[in-house]
């Protein structure tokens, strides 16, 4: 096998044995929002555009995008276009930043693979990729203190000329869809949210949520500066898990790093895996303290129904009436599966043919994912929250 350089995405799902068909899918009752959470993991975010591809065939498109790195990417090209350009710009983005041919042929087998991968993931790192990120020239360590090269091995400015063609962020800020993109403060190492839904987003923010260090320079925005939001946490949920509102939301989760995995077997596998397990995703434990928040916020519900209602001052009133309708959410958690010739460099491996692989994957998990209609459904009332994985529960 070689690297496809001519072969776009459609055609190479379209023509994959293993291609799923996908259903289509109605928003289930109940439902108020629908929202897709974007992990950050370089080139794997192929995979996320993948699920989009088969959320947009089944009819799904979210209300609510949040990303961190190339989540926030990924979610600003679905949220800056109309429904039926999405797909086209995501394609367009994903083409354009793998388009470097690496081999003309691979020979079958995983030792190839792995080698050519190799291959490509050192050529990210001595030339960038086209579109997204190119060396400092002079690099950080011949600048002096203080210089604009001297924090950063790459220059991110190819990414802001791409992202300025890509999406419109006038449509961004017109607030159709709520688009939320996570960030680390470098002084304070806070994490923040730029969020349209209270602020005005520019290409500056989306850059700022994937400027990881060393390799990609702090954004610049307002008197602040910014880094990579993965840092301090690879995954969005809990930005929406933290809003108090009242919307029952059907959320689907895209991580690109595995919490579980294997035992590693040499110093690659060591490498891969303590990346896997810095950047995998706090799913479960952030779903876990909504649980018991939820939990906490229906006894109190119960407690004040059982107050006579003159004995209550205004603020109990109130709270009493906002805990009247509890939001229920629905997670349906999807997990890039690695393949077993990838190793510690697979989120800066950039070839053409990978990006395809991660991207078939993505759509493939997400069809099998939606087979399952017993999953797009609304919680009961009073259940609070429940996560579906396709890759830990068995059957359709």
């Amino acid at each position: 096998m070689g690297d496809i350089a001519d072969g776009s995405i459609a055609d190479g799902i379209q023509s994959s044995p293993r291609a799923h068909t996908v259903p289509h899918v109605k928003r289930p009752e109940r439902c108020d929002r629908i929202a897709l959470v974007l992990q950050g993991g370089g080139a794997l975010g192929a995979y996320q555009a993948g699920v989009y591809q088969a959320m947009h065939e089944a009819g799904l498109e979210p209300d609510w995008v949040s990303g961190v790195s190339i989540g926030a990417i990924n979610g600003a090209i679905i949220a800056g276009n109309p429904p039926e350009l999405r797909l086209q710009k995501l394609r367009t983005f994903w083409e354009r930043i793998t388009q470097r041919k690496i081999w003309h042929y691979t020979p079958d087998g995983d030792i190839f693979r792995k080698a050519r991968n190799a291959a490509s993931a050192w050529m990210t790192l001595t030339q960038g990729q086209p579109g997204f990120f190119q060396p400092r020239n002079p690099g950080p360590w011949q600048s002096f203190a203080g210089a604009a090269t001297a924090t950063s091995y790459y220059d991110s400015a190819p990414l802001r000329e791409t992202l300025l063609e890509l999406v419109d962020f006038d449509l961004i800020n017109e607030k159709r869809m709520r688009l939320a993109v996570g960030a680390v403060n470098v002084l304070d190492g806070n994490f923040a949210y730029f969020d349209n839904g209270t602020d005005t987003l520019a290409p500056e923010h989306v850059m700022a949520s994937g400027a990881l260090p060393p390799a990609l320079p702090m954004v610049k925005i307002g008197t602040d500066h910014f880094w990579d939001g993965g840092i301090v946490s690879n995954t969005p949920l809990q930005h929406l898990l933290d809003q108090d509102d009242t919307l029952n939301s059907l959320v689907i989760q895209v991580d690109l790093f595995s919490a579980r995995g294997a035992m590693p077997r040499d110093i690659e596998d060591v490498m891969a895996r303590q990346k896997d397990i810095v950047y995998s995703s706090r799913t479960r434990y952030n779903t876990d303290l909504y649980r018991r928040l939820h939990k906490w916020k229906t006894r109190l519900k119960q407690a004040l129904e059982k107050m006579p209602e003159e004995l209550l001052s205004k603020d109990e009133v109130q709270v009493k009436q906002d805990l009247t309708h509890l939001p229920e959410i629905a997670i349906l958690q999807l997990i890039y599966q690695q393949k077993s010739y990838e190793g510690q460099a697979k989120d800066y491996e950039f070839s053409g043919t990978s990006m395809r692989e991660h991207w078939q994957s993505g759509y493939e998990d997400t069809a099998r994912t939606l087979k399952h209609r017993g999953w797009i459904t609304m919680p009961p009332e009073g259940e609070g929250i429940v996560v579906h994985d396709v890759h830990r529960e068995d059957g359709l």
